[in-house]
């Protein structure tokens, strides 16, 4: 390589990058305005243009005046080099370009070539999401300019067969890709890109530009580009700055840094290679000495490649003034590091015009500390938006589909209309009061039947006690009738196949109808808001490119729109914050704020694990021209880098993000490791605890009451004077839920369009057992077997047929119970008779506060040969312990025998009880079990009688509370109480245990 001087330097990390750019602009071409009109500036991106205009802005103090043009270097603008190309011998029509094919049309037409792939099944959702991906790989083709024909013979015979299928498939797509973007006139983003910056080099080239052209923060990570800068570099009043080029690595670590991808100085390498400078001739953009360089030399060290890592024994101690401003913060959770991010910059705002960022590429991390800032009303420049799947109006979007496509299911329902944007004519408050009608009047409890006609026959059956007032049946009628009338159009085109574009144009219809309010039309409200403007532009975007995708099934729709809406950021314009920013590390570079916190610094994170490609192996990338994965890792180690040369850093880290142990980042550790070594060990961990401790001590209350169980004491003739039997064993356990459900009176939620369980399992096992016996009451006969599967299968009712878990789990379960019930029911019936099922008993006690009535339903009575009764319950869960009955926590079988004694049982006389039993009815193996009762059953009766009597004379003491839970160790496995009783807060701290 010839060596020759070329006008390339440099700006180190350690100073404002684009404040830097500006005085050196003005230092060359002096304040005259029109001098600095003449000047080009070249920038990575347009943020990094934007800043640069600030800085000019600074330097006048807010003067008004003239700038240098400023343009994206990825953004150079065609229609004007076409024109300037016309005038050039040779070069005329050669910038006639076509426009770039947008992303969904390609997406799209990618997708209809995945789907037709042969041996290549996939969903029209999976062929989106590849074709996605397929993009991606188009486009770094493109951008490095490598062809297409390597691929036939890329992957050799030995090869797994998924690359020899992969590879089948890519050169099917490459194959039609051309003809498709010939046919329609198009051409992919990438190659226009490149077609434009080589137009503009040969230009150059062929004729230099009046007036200076400055390329300044590019690392010509694209090739395209370094061709360009090349270009610029030799221009007579051209320029190229680098963005902090390290002039002082010795020779030996230069050469192992052209060689190490994951270098933050590779790419810079390889750029002055492609300039054909010797790095000992570039030079400072402006000469003034860098007020950080020890700091620099410290991170140069810290990135040091690993081939002369054996420098590190030698270093020098520096002056330990070289880390200030240079702070670590490990955290203990991610929410922890989110909370001390945003204390951080709310510290910012206190020194006037002081600037803060988080630079971070961790986006769970920056939406936290956007929502941590909010509690001081800080709203923050986040870059990379928030996706349209997340905002409002995507969520409503997505919701609608979801809806329509689920044929009006509970839970869709409920979560489009209770959302803020749907009105269906209405005012929107209102029309979530009539969706709240709706949840608690037919949506609660088991699912209606499918659609707007099993919603309204649900209404119809509905208990009058559910209704607010008469009239609101028939309105929840009518307001069905609306919702119904707004969804028909696109309901009916979900049950069929359809195109896109007619299925996108009935989805955005029913958004719009379904959000206006009466004033407002729904097109008004959808639409006006920074994600309504996105939205609209993606819905437009997609009818024009939906006429290429093949028809879909309507259920598939809204999988598909949600996959594309993924991929839109929304960023909001207004309102935000003008000294804080939330940036990934591209956005960052070429920024300067006072106080840059890197945030997210775990390994997996930041630098980012390499993404899989499912297109090529390592070898088939190397061989076919692509970079190595590991070249993003370079140039996200120079961003890093590169953010570190702000006047004050804060490095931030979670030792846990949700619930896993990470693992620091490289750059930390090994910035650890030089640290170490030169003694200076510790240092910039200091004064991070500080920040943890605001953080922890923001949301923690000066003094801290310890939460007590509840003990209320409602006046006696508030309490109830009749229980069940099973009651009275929640009584024991927990006298709180007697509180709340008795005295209270409240009643706990069903759960929304819920699918049977245990519970209900238990009531059709019940139903079919008492219609079998009150069927059968004496011989039972040769066909009882299918006499009680076909009991089951009424009690199952249409579960059977409409639930598939019912029929593939309970019904088998049910076959074994019958088969073992029959079997015993046979050998029972020699000697021992039946009297009743399902039969209601009661008992009247006293008390100090007058009658108590004790009540029961007993699942099964029977007559034992000496005359004596057996009672018997029917568990499909697991029967209570032998201890728990001993101590009288389990009453519930003891006190029914006090009551059949007594002679409480309607149809049966007093009668002594000889015994009681459980029968476990499982289904599995074994199918059942009979589990007596353990013990004298005259005994157990009497002593749970009194035990009873003795519950109704304390708790009819005014002075006894309703504790929840006084007895941990006897507490009920579960109860719909506890939240109410704020059992977990209590619970952990001094005020539990015994009362």
């Amino acid at each position: 390589m010839t060596a020759r001087r070329a006008n390339v330097f440099t700006i180190p990390h350690g100073v404002a990058f684009v404040d830097t750019l500006a005085e050196g602009i003005v230092a060359r071409v002096g304040e005259d305005p029109l001098d600095l009109a003449a000047v080009t500036v070249l920038l990575p991106t347009r943020r990094a243009c934007r800043s640069l205009r600030e800085a000019f802005l600074r330097r006048s103090d807010g003067r008004p005046t003239l700038l240098p043009r400023m343009s994206p270097l990825g953004d150079l603008d065609a229609d004007a080099l076409a024109l300037a190309a016309e005038e050039l011998p040779g070069m005329a029509g050669t910038l006639d370009l076509p426009e770039a094919v947008s992303g969904l049309d390609r997406q799209l037409r990618l997708a209809t070539l995945v789907m037709g792939a042969p041996d290549l099944a996939s969903t029209p959702v999976q062929a989106v999401r590849l074709a996605a991906d397929l993009g991606r790989f188009l486009d770094a083709v493109a951008t490095e300019r490598t062809g297409f024909e390597k691929l036939a013979g890329l992957v050799p015979e030995d090869f797994a067969e998924h690359w020899q299928v992969t590879l089948k498939f890519l050169a099917v797509v490459t194959e039609h890709w051309p003809g498709i973007l010939a046919e329609t006139g198009m051409i992919d983003p990438a190659a226009r890109r490149n077609t434009v910056l080589e137009a503009q080099a040969a230009l150059w080239a062929a004729t230099p530009p009046p007036g200076p052209v400055i390329a300044a923060g590019s690392t010509g990570s694209i090739p395209a580009t370094a061709d360009l800068l090349a270009v610029i570099a030799g221009l007579p009043n051209g320029s190229v700055v680098l963005p902090g080029l390290d002039l002082e690595a010795d020779d030996a670590s230069w050469d192992a840094i052209r060689d190490d991808e994951t270098h933050p100085q590779h790419g810079m390498a390889r750029l002055v290679r492609r300039l054909a400078v010797e790095r000992a001739a570039v030079r400072p953009w402006v000469e003034r000495p860098d007020p950080r360089a020890a700091r620099t030399r410290i991170v140069a060290e810290a990135m040091r490649p690993a081939a002369t890592t054996e420098a590190w024994r030698t270093l020098d101690r520096p002056d330990p003034a070289a880390l200030d401003g240079l702070t670590r913060i490990d955290t203990a959770t991610s929410e922890d590091e989110a909370l001390v991010v945003a204390l951080l910059m709310r510290d910012a705002l206190e020194t006037p015009e002081r600037t803060a960022a988080l630079v971070t590429p961790d986006r769970a991390l920056a939406r936290r500390v956007a929502m941590a800032l909010r509690r001081w009303n800080v709203e923050v420049d986040d870059s990379a938006g928030r996706p349209l799947t997340d905002t409002a109006v995507g969520t409503y979007l997505r919701l609608a589909a979801q809806f329509a496509a689920s044929r009006a299911h509970p839970l869709a329902l409920l979560a489009l209309a209770k959302h803020p944007l749907s009105a269906g004519g209405r005012d929107p408050s209102d029309f979530r009061s009539m969706a709240r009608a709706l949840e608690r009047a037919v949506l609660r409890g088991p699912r209606p039947p499918e659609g707007f006609a099993g919603l309204r026959a649900a209404l119809e059956a509905a208990d009058r006690h559910r209704f607010d007032h008469r009239d609101q049946r028939a309105d929840l009628a009518r307001w069905l009738d609306r919702l119904e009338g707004l969804a028909a159009p696109l309901m009916e085109l979900m049950e069929r196949e359809a195109p896109l574009a007619t299925l996108v144009d009935a989805h955005a219809r029913f958004a719009e109808a379904l959000a206006g309010d009466g004033p407002n039309p729904g097109a008004l409200r959808l639409w006006r808001h920074d994600d309504g403007e996105e939205a609209a532009r993606f819905v437009h975007e997609l009818l024009d490119a939906a006429p290429v995708f093949p028809p879909l099934r309507g259920r598939d729709y809204p999988a598909l729109i949600e996959a594309m809406m993924a991929a839109r950021a929304v960023r909001p314009r207004y309102g935000l914050h003008p000294r804080l920013s939330i940036l990934g590390p591209l956005e960052a570079r070429l920024q300067h704020y006072d106080l840059m916190i890197l945030g997210g610094l775990n390994e997996g994170t930041w630098p980012p694990e390499p993404s899989a490609d499912p297109w090529m192996s390592r070898p088939m990338r190397k061989a076919f021209g692509l970079p190595s994965p590991e070249r993003q890792i370079g140039l996200s180690a120079h961003d890093f880098a590169q953010a570190l040369g702000a006047e004050r850093v804060v490095l931030t880290r979670a030792q846990r993000v949700d619930g896993t142990p990470t693992v620091p980042s490289r750059w930390l550790l090994r910035l650890e490791a030089v640290l170490r070594a030169l003694g200076l060990e510790g240092v910039i961990e200091r004064g991070g605890d500080r920040w943890i401790g605001y953080a922890h001590a923001i949301d923690e209350p000066e003094r801290v009451q310890p939460v007590q169980p509840p003990e209320p004491r409602p006046p006696v003739d508030a309490r109830p004077r009749q229980l069940s039997v099973t009651q009275v064993e929640t009584w024991m356990r927990d006298p709180y839920a007697i509180y709340a459900r008795h005295i209270l009176r409240l009643e706990p939620l069903d759960p929304i369009a819920a699918d049977p369980g245990a519970a209900e399992r238990g009531q059709f096992i019940h139903a079919a057992l008492d219609a079998f016996l009150r069927a059968r009451p004496g011989v039972l006969g040769d066909d009882a077997l299918g006499e009680l599967l076909r009991c089951g299968r009424a009690a199952f009712g249409p579960l059977l047929e409409t639930q598939p878990d019912v029929w593939a789990f309970w019904w088998p379960r049910f076959e074994r119970i019958a088969g073992w019930f029959v079997a015993l029911e046979r050998e029972r019936r020699q000697t021992i008779r039946n009297l009743a099922t399902e039969l209601r008993g009661r008992l009247e006690l006293s008390g100090p506060a007058g009658p108590f009535t004790l009540t029961a339903k007993a699942d099964r009575i029977d007559r034992a040969p000496d005359g004596g009764l057996i009672l018997i319950d029917y568990k499909t869960g697991y029967p209570p312990s032998a201890r728990e009955i001993e101590l009288g926590f389990a009453p519930q079988l003891p006190l029914e025998a006090a009551i059949a004694e007594a002679g409480g049982f309607t149809e049966i006389p007093a009668g002594t009880v000889g015994e009681l039993a459980f029968w476990r009815l499982s289904g599995g193996d074994p199918p059942g079990e009979e589990k007596p009762v353990k013990g004298d059953t005259a005994t157990l009766a009497t002593e749970a009688r009194a035990g009873l009597e003795a519950l109704i004379r304390t708790f009819d003491d005014p002075r006894t509370p309703y504790p929840s839970r006084p007895r941990p160790a006897m507490a009920p496995r579960y109860t719909d109480y506890a939240h109410l009783a704020r059992v977990q807060e209590w619970s952990a701290g001094d005020g539990g245990g015994e009362v």
